[in-house]
């Protein structure tokens, strides 16, 4: 394993906060922690670049979707599944980040996918997943390489299989990202080799199986990676899950699956039914995805601190500024249940071209 690289910057604003012993306690105190977080931030620079690389849509139960909340009664929604491309400047010097560079292939031995395969055939369930271009095609139609990423990092390992993206021992393949180092929480790293059933049915179960571990770094708390972009812990989806918040030229986004469509961090707001009147019932600020119950209090306090740190969708103020990695999408899997606002893409600044010899080139 690899040390903090010199260019991240461990944030400590939110330590305290994490290590209140009461929940009520915690979220309070997250949520003004947040606070200042978002201050700082929100006035600092911004990064250079930002594009929403699509990868694939797939089923996924309704009820885990709006955490019970949504009314509909289709058993299903479409989640479209993306990875972000993120530049910025790291001490003066263009860096590349990819969050979520999901292993389609990889993702069907998780055992809930595998097993819903089995119930329904795979004939079917492979004609409710569209796939989109290859990653490594939409990076080359930016001026990219496979070989120019710098940083690979996922908001939790739920589908993921790094034996592709790392390389394993004795293996002949290729890393995906040879030169990439990938960010991973060590508390959800660590409990990989020992899950507790209410995880287990969401991860590869060989995933990270004898991977090459020499480009891992394995993060202990926050931290900055360098201009207008951040990692912040928020546990509850998953022990180690997190998010990356990145300024842009519209402001402050981040992105995680803590919730699934717009809708999940403003339930107020929201047309879809049963989530207006179910937030009200209940008093809830957001609306979770809810397939690992087991962390709810601190899942519900990581998308209140989400929430607080972005900006407001300008053509929808009562919407914040967070894009789930996996978007519930209008689909005919559940006719009539579309969120009330659609994110399905973000693109900010120009991506910058890694020198070729002596060359800069702007794409």
């Amino acid at each position: 394993m690899l040390p903090l690289p010199p260019g991240l910057a461990p944030l400590d604003d939110l330590d305290g906060a994490w290590a209140r012993p009461h929940h009520g306690d915690q979220l309070h105190e997250v949520r003004r922690a947040a606070e200042r977080v978002r201050e700082r931030f929100a006035s600092g620079p911004r990064c250079l670049a930002l594009r929403t690389l699509p990868l694939t849509t797939l089923p996924y139960p309704t009820r885990f979707a709006f955490g019970g909340m949504c009314k509909h009664p289709a058993p299903f929604v479409t989640l479209a599944h993306r990875c972000l491309l993120v530049q910025f400047l790291q001490a003066g010097e263009p860096k590349t980040l990819l969050f979520n560079p999901t292993d389609l292939e990889g993702a069907r031995d998780a055992p809930y996918p595998r097993r819903v395969a089995a119930r329904f055939g795979p004939r079917i369930t492979d004609a409710l997943v569209k796939r989109f271009r290859p990653l490594e095609e939409q990076l080359g139609a930016l001026g990219l390489a496979t070989g120019d990423v710098d940083y690979v990092a996922f908001d939790h390992f739920h589908l993921q299989d790094l034996r592709r993206l790392l390389g394993v021992t004795g293996g002949d393949a290729a890393s995906r990202f040879p030169n990439a180092v990938l960010l991973a929480p060590r508390i959800e790293w660590e409990d990989w080799d020992d899950l507790h059933p209410l995880q287990r049915p969401w991860f590869v179960p060989d995933g990270k199986k004898a991977v090459r571990t020499e480009r891992v770094v394995l993060l202990e708390g926050d931290v900055a990676l360098g201009d207008g972009v951040m990692l912040l812990r928020t546990p509850g989806h998953t022990a180690g899950n997190q998010t990356l918040f990145v300024h842009t030229h519209s402001g402050v986004w981040g992105t995680s699956e803590n919730g699934t469509a717009a809708d999940s961090w403003s339930p107020l707001e929201s047309r879809i039914r049963g989530l207006r009147a179910s937030a009200r019932l209940l008093d809830l600020e957001v609306a979770m995805n809810a397939n690992t119950p087991e962390f709810a209090a601190r899942h519900y306090t990581s998308m209140i601190l989400e929430r607080t740190i972005v900006d407001r969708v300008r053509r929808a103020p009562g919407f914040a500024q967070m894009f789930p990695s996996s978007e519930v999408v209008p689909s005919v899997l559940a006719p009539g249940l579309a969120p009330t606002l659609l994110h399905a893409a973000i693109s900010s600044g120009e991506i910058v071209r890694p020198a070729r010899g002596r060359r800069r080139e702007a794409a």
